[in-house]
């Protein structure tokens, strides 16, 4: 397609090329193969110069197996050459006889170690073999110097290859960015489009619901339920009255026996502090006893009580404590009643409690008050994941002009003209 594109363009002033997204990939791919086939041409004769280089350089290794020495060498230094040349032979051949690969990056890769190998080996070993084989050794040295030069002169078209290469890796990987926040836009399309179909739903739900409550309140033939409703009002604030008027009075005695149970105690009276004990829990107890058990706890209390008031070991400090001890068969008969009366009201409460609270009316008034909230509460979900998805795609948005003018400007370096990205994604193309 860059061959195509290139023929029918030439040299002639830059043009405007269309592309499209789904263009772009075999561009690329066309794009790579050119570079590489480029390189391969440029480095043609570089590898068969190298090639013929390594198997002249082996011959010459090899020969250093059989040369003769030089008779003027000092005998230390030929022994030491004796016991270097096996190793300079192995490291030299055990680097050149490897398999070269017939890809011409790969070839460069593998060439540049061989030679490194040949050199550490030339300075290592090598150099005591240089004044034993001093003909043979320069030879070497000029076969590896003759590699070295050819692998110098493929270095600036593999700079070339992997300019082109990394443009390439820079361009498709833009491109995959790109394709990829496509992706996640449309995906970010779908649940918004059923995020917003599922609030509709429960707003349409809720409106069914407000109506429904809407016209179970206003329906005429509720007036019984109303009704009952009063009714169980009054009942409640009548046991509350109760309650307090119950309240007083015991808390007025339960005071008075507290400290007519201390007296007690610091007489060492056990039986008497026993009952005040018992008179003093039942009056205290949250839940109201009976009249039957307050009327019997009474009948023990209250004359230890007034047995302590008329010796003068139990001073009356309020008008409430002098009324119950003025008349306390009156104060005895007035909390039983009160006591008494309460449970018979707190019972008949309860039972015109649960009657109201199982109408059906009721039931599903409430029912219907507990979906509304429970669809209130849905509702302020979906829309907080709504919001969350707006600002990501207003992030993600935001991203897309920079990424899509690298790409612009990358596939323009590579084809020399100018590039406009087709509307076939809208999102990544006009964001």
């Amino acid at each position: 397609m860059l061959k195509f594109l290139k023929t029918i363009l030439g040299r002639t002033p830059k043009k405007t090329i269309a592309l499209s997204l789904d263009q772009i990939p075999g561009l690329l791919e066309e794009r790579e193969k050119e570079a590489h086939d480029i390189f391969t041409a440029q480095t043609d004769e570089q590898i068969r110069n190298i090639r013929d280089g390594i198997a002249s350089l082996q011959l010459v290794v090899n020969d250093l197996k059989v040369a003769e020495q030089d008779p003027e060498t000092h005998p230390k230094i030929k022994s030491i050459a004796r016991n270097s040349l096996p190793l300079f032979v192995k490291a030299m051949n055990a680097s050149l006889a490897r398999e070269f690969p017939e890809d011409a990056e790969e070839f460069y890769t593998a060439v540049a170690d061989c030679l490194k190998i040949c050199l550490n080996s030339l300075y290592g070993q090598g150099r005591y073999l240089q004044a034993v084989f001093p003909q043979e050794m320069k030879a070497i040295n000029a076969g590896i110097d003759t590699i070295g030069r050819e692998v110098n002169a493929m270095t600036g078209a593999l700079t070339r290859y992997k300019n082109d290469k990394d443009a390439v890796h820079v361009a498709r990987k833009t491109l995959t960015t790109l394709t990829e926040i496509q992706k996640e836009l449309n995906k970010a399309d779908d649940k918004e489009r059923r995020t917003r179909s599922r609030i509709d739903e429960i707003d349409s739900r809720i409106r069914e619901i407000t109506a429904e409550i809407d016209r179970i309140l206003h329906n005429s033939s509720l007036k019984s339920l109303d009704e009952q409703k009063e009714r169980c009002s009054s009942l409640v604030k009548q046991r509350e009255e109760l309650l307090r008027s119950h309240a007083s009075l015991s808390m007025t005695a339960a005071h008075i026996f507290r400290k007519a149970e201390k007296i007690a105690i610091r007489k060492h009276l056990s039986k008497e502090k026993n009952a005040l004990k018992i008179a003093i829990d039942v009056l205290s107890d949250h839940e109201i006893a009976d009249g039957q058990k307050i009327m019997s706890t009474l009948a023990v209390a209250c004359p230890l009580a007034q047995a302590m008031v008329e010796a003068g070991e139990l001073p009356l400090k309020n008008k409430d404590e002098r009324a119950m001890f003025a008349d306390m068969d009156k104060f005895c008969s007035e909390i039983t009643v009160l006591s008494a009366r309460y449970r018979d009201l707190s019972a008949e409460c309860q039972t015109v409690e649960q009657s109201l609270a199982s109408h059906p009316v009721l039931v599903r008034t409430n029912a219907l008050e507990r979906e509304k909230a429970h669809l209130v509460t849905m509702r302020l979900r979906e829309e907080e994941q709504q919001q969350e998805l707006g600002g990501w795609r207003e992030k993600t948005v935001a991203s897309i002009p920079e990424l899509r003018d690298a790409l612009i400007k990358k596939l323009e370096e590579m084809i020399g003209e100018t590039v406009q990205l087709q509307a076939d994604k809208p999102a990544v193309v006009e964001g």
